[in-house]
C-alpha cells in the first residue's frame, strides 16, 4: 500500500510527447528536462529497448 501519497502517473499538463518523462520527473522530484535528456541518451544506447518501455509506460500509466 502506498502510504506516502506519491504515485507514478503521466502528466498531461507538462507533456512533450506522452507525459511519461514529466510524470517520472515529478515522482522522483527532479527537473523534467533532465529526465527527457536521459531518456533520449538511453534510447540511443539501448538499441530501442527504452523506446519500447516508453511506449508501454505511455499505454499503462494513468493520467493526472
Amino acid at each position: 500500500m502506498n502510504t506516502t501519497g506519491k504515485r507514478l502517473v503521466r502528466r498531461t499538463d507538462d507533456k512533450v510527447l506522452g507525459g511519461v518523462c514529466a510524470g517520472v520527473a515529478d515522482y522522483l522530484g527532479v527537473d523534467p528536462t533532465l529526465v527527457r535528456l536521459l531518456t533520449v541518451v538511453a534510447a540511443l544506447f539501448s538499441l530501442g529497448t527504452v523506446v519500447i518501455a516508453y511506449v508501454a509506460a505511455w499505454a499503462l500509466l494513468p493520467t493526472r
